[in-house]
């Protein structure tokens, strides 16, 4: 692998982590009202009240995984360490599935509303060169790209609240009559049980967006990601009930229904005038790119930790002189182009994947909560989510799930046809050592002329050498057999490598005893695997994976600890990616 050109760069504060995932989430407040109208009509505002009370209790479960496992890669970074690699896999698939139609549908409604400004605008040539000049945004550096994203940010705050003073004016002079009308209206879906239900499955995608902080909090200084989950909470929990309400206090029911695409600007329209509808028209072209800077942000730095882990080819682990994984970034930009060009803009196809992928995997970080309850207790964390919070949230994340298939039943038909492919591509590279395998074994059963052409060419062969070749590393106190045999388990079912190293940092507190003879058992057990014992004098800690990963040219997160106790020196994070894997 070509090695990679590290750049120190600053930490994000607070102002700069919450303005990049922020775009994302309060992006929604320009179409999330006007969608849960249409299912809840007047209840609509309780419907985004309750999402507010969803996202409260995953700010919790969000904040003690993170706590306790702060590397990137959201949902795949918990599942990693306390599931399997299959299963972290197919979370990380979804999250770039989730990202990919975030930043297509960003860009195309940016410029669907730019075109309202600009007429003629051809909508998919200006969606590609929006994409193209996020992607130059993030090839220069998070920082850099963090103050256009604080621009963005404060600007959209500003207008949202400018809209709410001017909706509240327009109250104060005109009473609340088109509220009493609305709420005496029939009630939609034909229950208020039904309309709350369909409302809040179609309002959940008002919190999309919460999860891209745990996909960049490397790039985030000491205790600014809580933070992050409190003022995304803040906004949409705000902003999202208020604007609902204010729209069905100033506007007719019926008439919202036909300003569905674009309700904010005509809210502006009616409370303050052609000015302030102008206004919001430009700050949603400004709020839905920086959302596609959100994505750009978010997949960087999930594709950077599952490339590390070999769930994606090194290639992609080359940076610039900036410090940024710019071959990443431009892989992700071809594939939205690639998406945008085959649903030519279609947004009912692309809401699919973002719909259901997003909840998806909003629902396998809450399982990944309990998870590293169950198996990962003793790691230090700074708040914890009680398990009946994290049931709760799961059920209503569920809930929305099975909402959304009843309400969208052909977008989720389109979220399975995308998650195959992806979920194929990933299998392929868990499974390539078996593959190339299977390959140069049904090779030597083919006809002379092609077997000696094949034989001739050693690619494959020395594909599967340099697979096997990547070396691991567990640490160990002096377990017993049993449970380096359950080490052995897990390097067999989830890495293709070979070659094991378990490594016996030994002082006066350490316990080897039957240690050799232990390996001796497993070494036996395990005759395709080759297993190194090392003894080494000293204390483990950040100082010792540092140097025994130089000295042996092993990337940390290939190597293992058992879950650490109370009583350890040391945070996880601070030994630079080790993994935990019992």
């Amino acid at each position: 692998m070509k090695q990679s050109i590290e750049a120190p760069h600053n930490k994000l504060n607070e102002l700069k982590a919450t303005s990049i995932c922020g775009n994302d989430i309060s992006s929604s407040c320009l179409y999330v009202a006007a969608l849960t109208i249409t299912y809840a009509g007047q209840y609509a505002w309780i419907s985004l009240l309750i999402v507010g009370l969803v996202l409260f209790l995953f700010r919790k479960i969000y904040g003690e995984v993170v706590g306790a496992l702060p590397l990137n890669g959201g949902a795949y970074n918990v599942l990693l360490n306390t599931t399997s690699k299959q299963t972290a896999s197919f979370a990380a698939c979804l999250t770039i599935l989730s990202y990919m139609a975030t930043a297509v549908i960003s860009a195309y409604e940016g410029m669907f509303y730019f075109h309202d400004i600009v007429h003629g605008l051809p909508l998919i040539p200006a969606t590609i060169l929006l994409l193209l000049i996020f992607i130059m945004l993030a090839v220069i550096g998070i920082g850099e790209s963090a103050i256009v994203a604080v621009f963005i940010f404060i600007t959209h705050l500003a207008t949202l609240s400018l809209l709410v003073l001017a909706c509240c004016w327009f109250l104060f002079n005109h009473g609340l009559d088109v509220f009493l009308r609305n709420w005496h209206l029939p009630v939609r879906s034909g229950s208020i049980i039904a309309a709350l239900f369909f409302g809040f499955s179609a309002a959940m995608l008002g919190i999309s967006g919460f999860e891209s902080s745990a996909n960049f909090v490397e790039e985030q200084k000491p205790g600014v990601f809580p933070k992050t989950l409190r003022n995304m909470w803040r906004v949409v929990s705000f902003f999202n009930p208020v604007i609902a309400l204010l729209a069905l206090s100033i506007i007719p029911l019926g008439i919202i229904d036909g300003h569905k695409e674009s309700l904010l600007s005509f809210m502006g329209q009616t409370s303050g005038g052609s000015w302030l509808s102008y206004l919001i028209s430009v700050d949603a072209v400004l709020v839905l790119s920086g959302a596609v800077l959100t994505s750009y942000v978010g997949v960087t730095g999930l594709a950077e930790r599952i490339a590390l882990d070999r769930i994606l080819p090194n290639f992609f682990l080359v940076k610039n002189r900036r410090g940024v994984n710019y071959r990443i970034v431009i892989g992700f930009f071809i594939l939205c182009v690639s998406i945008l060009l085959v649903t030519r803009g279609n947004l009912v196809n692309l809401a699919g994947v973002y719909t259901f992928s997003f909840l998806t995997v909003m629902a396998l970080f809450g399982i990944g909560n309990l998870m590293l309850k169950i198996k990962r207790n003793r790691l230090p964390r700074m708040e914890k989510a009680t398990v009946l919070s994290v049931v709760v949230a799961i059920s209503f994340i569920i809930a929305a799930f099975l909402g959304n298939m009843r309400l969208n039943p052909d977008a989720f038909y389109v979220f399975i046809k995308y998650l195959g492919p992806s979920m194929l591509f990933i299998l392929v590279m868990l499974n390539r050592a078996k593959l190339i395998k299977w390959i140069l074994y049904s090779l030597t059963h083919i006809g002379k002329p092609l077997k000696r052409f094949i034989l001739t060419n050693m690619r494959l062969h020395r594909g599967l050498v340099k697979i096997n070749s990547q070396e691991l590393v567990f640490f160990t106190r002096g377990d017993n057999v049993s449970i380096l045999n359950r080490v052995m388990i897990y390097v067999e079912e989830n890495e293709a490598t070979k070659k094991i190293k378990i490594v016996h940092i030994s002082n006066a507190e350490s316990n080897n005893q039957n240690l050799k003879k232990d390996i001796e058992v497993l070494d036996r057990a395990y005759p395709d695997i080759d297993i190194d014992f090392v003894e080494i004098e000293g204390e483990f800690g950040p100082d010792i994976v540092e140097e025994l990963s130089s000295k042996w040219a092993i990337p940390k997160n290939f190597m293992f600890i058992g879950a650490p106790g109370d009583k350890f020196p040391y945070h996880v994070s601070e030994l630079g990616g080790v993994r935990l894997i019992m």
